[in-house]
């Protein structure tokens, strides 16, 4: 039986706070071993389009395109509320006009599908990775755009301005969280093994929440020079109890959003 698989997910800090116990052996792997590949989620979305990777996150807004090869399993989500994509502007503009161009973070991103249900006539769009995104407004590169991630927390500081709450309109619309990520697995692995790598990553997130507020040097490593403050923002914002289990609110969740990209 195969105890070595490849394992794919972001940088960003809420990723690496979830996964650092796991794929440094701080917990006890059960003799499985992982290749880790960390990308942008557009980046993994696309592997996951392609199937190239045993154990991946995703953007839920992929989920319809790939769940025919991938499993999603319990843990290891962003998911829950008041957590969602963000569409800012330079202070000069008033509201959205769908003729502005926009740049969005990936075309298969979650953010990508919640734009669309929120200005279904928008079609001006750019894709750039997620953190080119608020230099693209700010040069006039592009009119509006679609941020995620830290930068959440950075926009107000370089002179955005916030248009549109993008999470805040799909809580209100469909009444269920947000379902932003989850992490899938490929169905030709045996049932079994996805089981307990699936218990391995939420013993994972619980090594993590036993030793918080601690940041790991693998969280910093791999976060963009930005501070712990910052760091610890995006940890709080993403990485919650939907993330050690979906749940039944989760999947509802998740189903919800899955059906209306069809």
């Amino acid at each position: 039986m195969p105890m070595h698989f490849s394992l794919a997910f972001s940088p960003c800090p809420n990723d690496t706070f979830i996964f650092e116990a796991l794929v440094n052996q701080k917990i006890d792997t059960k003799g499985y071993t992982f290749s880790v590949h960390l990308e942008d989620v557009q980046t993994l979305n696309e592997w996951a389009i392609e199937g190239k990777m045993d154990f991946t996150k995703i953007s839920y807004g992929v989920f319809n395109q790939v769940q025919s090869n991938y499993q999603l399993l319990n843990s290891g989500s962003a998911l829950g509320k008041g957590v969602g994509p963000l569409l800012i502007s330079k202070p000069n503009v008033d509201r959205f006009d769908n003729r502005m161009s926009v740049a969005i973070p990936g075309e298969n991103t979650t953010a990508h599908l919640l734009f669309s249900l929120a200005y279904p006539q928008s079609n001006n769009k750019t894709f750039k990775i997620f953190h080119e995104i608020e230099d693209a407004v700010l040069s006039g590169q592009v009119d509006t755009g679609v941020i995620i991630h830290e930068n959440r927390f950075t926009y107000q500081d370089k002179g955005l301005k916030l248009l549109m709450d993008l999470g805040s309109h799909w809580e209100n619309t469909q009444h269920v969280p947000i379902p932003l990520g989850g992490i899938i697995a490929k169905k030709t692995i045996d049932p079994l093994i996805i089981n307990q790598v699936d218990q391995l990553i939420k013993k994972s997130i619980e090594y993590a929440f036993s030793n918080y507020p601690f940041i790991a040097p693998y969280v910093k490593e791999h976060s963009q020079e930005m501070s712990e403050e910052v760091m610890r923002k995006h940890i709080d914002l993403y990485v919650n109890n939907f993330s050690l289990d979906l749940g039944i609110e989760g999947r509802r969740a998740v189903e919800v959003l899955t059906n209306m990209n069809q």
